[in-house]
């Protein structure tokens, strides 16, 4: 089975140190670990409103990019980056926080909604809905409507132990996607056992 075309990959978080480690910053994380394991640095690129960093992974050649806009305005950045390079949307993956799944759980998918998400929804106002995400999750808050805040904050050890674990699945699979097929990435990733939460 083919393997697909990928030359930018996207973490979607807010810069600044404030926000490091909070739950909404899953996306930084994630491109951050590709980093570490590809051998890549990253440097500003004031003209892209953006962090980017020049990775190989297998025989691909391919640019990582931490938008420097805010969550909210994420999509002008992945623009500028994909006109600059003459990247197609298809060639673009998106990894965000999702409230939708608990910590641990992590899926790779092609196109479809937003959810809510501001991060992404400015991405596919900016450059079309044909981008491959990896949706993070990071669970919601007990209580309705403190979303905002429980987004913002740093989650508790054994959540964030989860959602590390996750990045690192999503990681493993991107040699993957990219040798063998998004099929493949999926089936590997998506039939992880569930996560095991510690024993207090």
């Amino acid at each position: 089975m083919p393997g697909e075309s990928l030359r930018i990959i996207v973490g979607l978080g807010n810069p600044g140190a404030q926000y490091a480690r909070t739950r909404h910053n899953a996306g930084f994380w994630f491109v951050d670990e590709l980093a570490r394991r590809y051998g890549a640095s990253f440097r500003n690129e004031p003209r892209h409103q953006a962090d980017l960093a020049r990775a190989r992974i297998g025989n691909a050649e391919l640019w990582l990019v931490k938008p420097m806009s805010y969550m909210n305005r994420s999509g002008g950045p992945v623009r500028s980056v994909a006109s600059f390079y003459k990247v197609e949307p298809s060639e673009i993956l998106v990894a965000y926080d999702e409230l939708d799944f608990p910590p641990g759980v992590v899926r790779l998918k092609q196109g479809g909604s937003h959810a809510g998400h501001n991060g992404i929804r400015d991405v596919i106002a900016h450059v079309g809905e044909r981008v491959w995400r990896i949706r993070i999750g990071i669970g919601r808050p007990g209580v309705k409507g403190e979303g905002v805040d429980y987004v913002l904050t740093r989650p508790p050890a054994e959540e964030e132990r989860l959602i590390e674990e996750a990045i690192h699945a999503a990681a493993d699979v991107i040699p993957v996607f990219l040798e063998q097929g998004s099929q493949k990435a999926m089936n590997l990733l998506h039939s992880r056992e569930p996560p095991r939460v510690s024993e207090a």
